[in-house]
């Protein structure tokens, strides 16, 4: 008979349930990191999306307010009636066929993860989570999840 040796290689079964329980233990403590990462990739892509709406509503009310482009209802007070007009562009004051354009799309929601963004008119409270539709001033999700320091999304 053959007997095992000390020298022939390979591993017991103590190494290997040690080795499985390490590697167990480092999968365990990487996912909340992995979870973080991701949230905190959503926090900014929202801060960033937020950012170029805004932008562009107050580069439209301020062509608005220098005439360069018209005409404009007035119960709108300068600022767009919708995001979409943003998008598909107004004429130029004086120009049949020029439109000016102030976003290229709606960008996403990274958090209800569609285009669907909660608005506010000039005439609305600001903390008012219903559109009173006379035109755009801001821009919110509409998620009601909350940040890392406890505010919602919604009121950033």
């Amino acid at each position: 008979m053959h007997r095992r040796r000390r020298s022939q290689a390979g591993l017991t079964l103590i190494e290997l349930i040690v080795a499985f329980t390490i590697l167990i233990m480092l999968t365990a403590m990487s996912v909340p990191l992995a979870r973080y990462k991701v949230r905190r990739d959503k926090e900014r892509d929202l801060r960033v999306a937020l950012q170029e709406m805004r932008r562009a509503i107050d580069s439209y009310k301020d062509a608005v307010d220098r005439g360069e482009i018209g005409p404009v209802k007035v119960e709108t007070d300068g600022y767009p009636e919708t995001l979409e007009m943003l998008v598909e562009g107004v004429k130029k004051s004086g120009q049949v066929d020029k439109k000016v354009k102030f976003l290229r799309r709606i960008p996403k929601d990274p958090f209800t993860n569609s285009t669907d963004w909660g608005k506010r008119s000039w005439q609305d409270d600001p903390k008012s989570t219903s559109w009173g539709g006379q035109n755009v001033f801001d821009v919110f999700t509409k998620s009601t999840e909350r940040a890392r320091d406890g505010t919602l999304y919604s009121e950033w």
